[in-house]
């Protein structure tokens, strides 16, 4: 049997620029101190999201959600919460979106970026289109001004405790 100081050399090389993403994705995460989900497959609309949550609890959801029993919702938004996520439906080739439960007041009205994201109030979220990060010099970045701006527009607008929330590590 081969010890793992024995396999060391087999391993590749890996350059910093080769895991960059990773690691500024992971970055922005550690930041969080407070409750996160881990990334998970929603398949009520065949998305993919992560949450933060304030740490306080959230008036009782109301359901009504389509493809979703309304008691998946109560227990889902027992707590007030900032969700983000990447969807695969709606116009072209995809949205990236964020919302806010409850939604606090002046919640839509909160300035995000980049500057192609929006407040849509059919759906009672920020979205940017895919296109958008697809296509930013730096999309990344991008992407990541999108959920850091509109988590702050959740944690702001809704008085969360930012300061037992997250770290500046």
């Amino acid at each position: 049997m081969t010890g793992v100081r024995d396999s060391v050399g087999d391993w590749p090389s890996l350059r910093v620029q080769d895991w960059a993403d990773t690691r500024d994705t992971l970055h922005m995460w550690t930041q969080v101190v407070g409750k996160v989900s881990p990334v998970h497959f929603f398949w009520g609309a065949m998305d993919l999201a992560v949450t933060r949550f304030s740490g306080r609890t959230a008036p009782e959801h109301p359901g009504g959600a389509p493809n979703c029993a309304d008691w998946v919702m109560v227990e889902g938004y027992s707590h007030e919460l900032s969700s983000c996520g990447f969807w695969p439906g709606g116009p072209g080739e995809g949205t990236f979106y964020s919302y806010a439960y409850p939604e606090p007041a002046g919640y839509a009205q909160h300035p995000v970026r980049p500057d192609d994201a929006s407040y849509n109030p059919e759906f009672g979220e920020f979205l940017l289109p895919y296109e958008t990060v697809r296509t930013a010099a730096d999309p990344d970045a991008t992407l990541l001004e999108f959920l850091q701006t509109t988590y702050e527009a959740a944690a702001e607008r809704g008085g969360w405790d930012r300061g037992q929330l997250e770290t500046t590590r």
